[in-house]
């Protein structure tokens, strides 16, 4: 599937902003299911100096900064993407146990285990407590196959949690989420990955979009759409499979990755310092996810 993606975000200021320091990952990344295949950003008042590069976890980071003085901001990140379609011929409940897998990642010396070990551990925004091990572990059995425990625990989330937006912010810790069964896509997936990582197995956020379609028989609105956030975690004998807790699906060719890593910390859209400004800026984000006949190439 070849899609096309406009994300624009919009900072307007009550003062005047002298200049400013930013970071985006809204550069999606290719990975073994997803293929960039043009990717740019455009920004006003334009960058006094911009640098693209590669970040730890292997997304693409945009360094830019604003000698400008100016009252409003406009970030556009632009880009088109072939995603591939999902496996459905493989029985996936005949793949490794839940018990073989701790076995192998606890002792096989490949290189992937060993820095897929990494995303077994705290990250700044999940912490692994009592909460989350009581909350998984009746998805996990030794004798499981991993994948069956995994979908079982994507499908209880689904189930025991509501989709409230405006319950949560990106500060809102999973102990607020437990208790009162609610929040949105990022808190599910902080969840799940809590949950996995209690268990012992890795688990990492990814964060992009997913393509949404409109009732039958009305248009699809422009810039309608939104980022999403969802789930990898990674098994010693199939790598890293992605679920989205939020829908109750595994991650397929609706799904679009901008970045990975240990939680939204790691992959927040776009993060800065400015210099001035006033309170409170008022922010717009608009966000289209567009289907591309395969081929077409933009110039």
């Amino acid at each position: 599937m070849r899609y096309q993606v406009k994300h624009i975000t919009k900072y307007k200021y009550a003062n005047k902003v002298s200049h400013c320091y930013n970071l985006a990952n809204l550069m999606p990344r290719n990975t073994a299911r997803q293929t960039c295949l043009e990717s740019r950003m455009i920004i006003s008042p334009q960058e006094t100096h911009a640098n693209k590069r590669t970040d730890y976890f292997g997304n693409i980071s945009y360094h830019f900064e604003i000698q400008t003085p100016h009252s409003e901001l406009t970030i556009t990140a632009e880009s088109l993407i072939d995603v591939a379609e999902l496996r459905t011929d493989l029985n996936n409940d005949l793949g490794i146990s839940y018990a073989d897998a701790l076995k192998l990642l606890k002792e096989m010396p490949s290189i992937d285990v060993i820095e897929a070990r990494e995303f077994c551990l705290d990250s700044p925004m999940i912490k692994v407590n009592q909460e989350l091990i009581d909350y998984a572990t009746p998805s996990f059995s030794l004798s499981r196959p991993l994948y069956t425990c995994v979908e079982e625990l994507t499908s209880r989330i689904f189930t025991d949690f509501t989709y409230t937006p405006g319950f949560t912010n990106i500060s809102t810790p999973l102990s607020e989420v437990l208790a009162h069964k609610k929040g949105v896509c990022q808190d599910f997936a902080h969840l799940q990955i809590g949950c996995l990582r209690a268990m012992g197995i890795p688990a990492k956020y990814v964060s992009g979009y997913m393509e949404t379609l409109p009732p039958p028989g009305q248009e699809k609105l422009v810039g309608a759409d939104a980022t999403h956030a969802w789930i990898a975690y990674y098994s010693p004998e199939d790598g890293w499979i992605e679920f989205d807790p939020t829908n109750d699906v595994r991650a397929g060719s609706k799904h679009i990755v901008t970045a990975e890593g240990r939680d939204y910390y790691d992959v927040t859209p776009l993060k800065g310092v400015i210099f001035g400004g006033g309170k409170s800026p008022i922010l717009e984000v608009s966000v289209d996810v567009a289907r591309k006949p395969e081929g077409v190439i933009n110039r």
